[in-house]
């Protein structure tokens, strides 16, 4: 399976992890004036990749579950961020995320299932269940799909959504496996793809994809969007809540669209405009306002990951070879002036060039995480962690 530069990255990989476990659990970054903090989803999606790299990176796995916990608020949710990262915040604690309590709940059952530990997942579990619970109430149609405001998950600039969010309802159904809630796990998955309440659904058969968002319905109009989200449709693949002819839709309509290119893969498709339905005044304050920069269609590493576990997940492990050579090359990449000598595992590229730009960090242990994570997919020619598709 192996080549010299995939093999390169893993150990490269490793080494940005080193960087980034610090006593307060994983950081966002492993270099000094990066995003020096804990982030619910930042850490838990770099301890899937580091869970699978031994024994070396369970503390900061299990550090990074503590200082969530220690700060989960009185009615069960689980902070976006621990630390000081930002000057102009006035707490180092900070919430507003519909993502992290999920995130919480998977890393626990991920954790104890790495390192079977089940006194540390035992020792959480009222801690758990008010997360969960925190996000059983975040449903004001009391129909079993949570429901968020707009910029409460990792697109928290970029792009404008609300409602049902697909990528929600992916770590929900997740979430709800690994609690062993597998009723309620079914019907959201009935529900998510068409199978039964089609005005719940969120899957497009026209498209071929599932979209990234819905809410209301107005007569012949629905409150929606149609453009097409990368992470939310891999999570879907992954998470095993996406059927298998689902699963081969979504995985075509990226080779043919290219979503994968030039490096696995851009966040979204096609890259919204200024002036279409889907703007926003307020893009024009972070790099998502110019096309193929940032959100706005750039490519992330770190979605690269998932991409190739989507493809495992599939069956096409051959692809997932391909695509994984493809993004070690894509975190060998230098952005002009850094001072790194090489291997830069980048936040993100740009989706037309392949070139690091812009605002782009280094050193993110996210991208490391989730290379680790898909370089073990293709050697074990499986997905750990997550269930079968049905």
């Amino acid at each position: 399976m192996s080549t010299d530069i995939t093999k390169e990255a893993y150990a490269e990989a490793i080494g940005v992890l080193r960087h980034a476990a610090r006593p307060n659990g994983f950081f966002a970054s492993g270099l000094p004036g990066g995003y020096e903090a804990t982030w619910a989803r930042d850490s838990m999606i770099a301890s899937l990749g580091a869970s699978l790299a031994g024994a070396e990176f369970r503390d900061p796995f299990q550090n990074s579950l503590a200082v969530l916990a220690k700060h989960q608020s009185p009615h069960g949710q689980i902070p976006n961020c621990v630390g000081d990262y930002n000057e102009e915040r006035k707490s180092d604690i900070t919430f507003n995320s519909m993502d992290s309590s999920l995130w919480y709940i998977m890393g626990h059952h991920i954790y104890a299932d790495a390192f079977q530990d089940t006194e540390f997942l035992s020792t959480h579990k009222k801690s758990i269940e008010a997360a969960l619970e925190w996000i059983s109430f975040q449903d004001p149609n009391e129909d079993g799909l949570p429901v968020q405001q707009p910029t409460t998950d990792w697109q928290d600039a970029f792009p404008h959504k609300y409602g049902r969010v697909l990528l929600t309802q992916t770590l929900y159904y997740a979430a709800l496996r690994m609690q062993k809630k597998d009723a309620e796990a079914d019907r959201l998955g009935r529900v998510v793809n068409g199978e039964q309440e089609q005005y719940l659904s969120l899957f497009d058969k026209k498209l071929g994809y599932y979209l990234p968002w819905i809410w209301k319905t107005h007569d012949a109009y629905r409150e929606e969007a149609r453009w097409f989200d990368t992470f939310g449709n891999l999570s879907a693949v992954v998470s095993g809540l996406a059927t298998p002819s689902i699963a081969k839709s979504i995985l075509d309509y990226i080779e043919k669209e290219e979503i994968n290119r030039p490096f696995p893969v851009k966040a979204i498709w096609p890259p919204i405009e200024k002036g279409s339905t889907d703007w926003q005044a307020y893009f024009e304050a972070c790099e998502a306002r110019t096309p193929y920069q940032y959100l706005n269609a750039g490519i992330w590493p770190f979605l690269g990951g998932w991409y190739v576990a989507a493809l495992v997940k599939a069956g096409q492990i051959q692809k997932a070879e391909t695509e994984l050579q493809h993004l070690a090359e894509a975190n060998r990449l230098i952005k002009k002036g850094d001072d790194i000598a090489d291997w830069g595992f980048y936040e993100w590229i740009d989706g037309k060039t392949g070139i690091v730009t812009g605002g782009a960090n280094p050193y993110q242990s996210w991208s490391a995480g989730m290379y680790i994570f898909a370089y073990e997919c293709v050697k074990q020619n499986r997905v750990p962690y997550f269930s079968p598709n049905p």
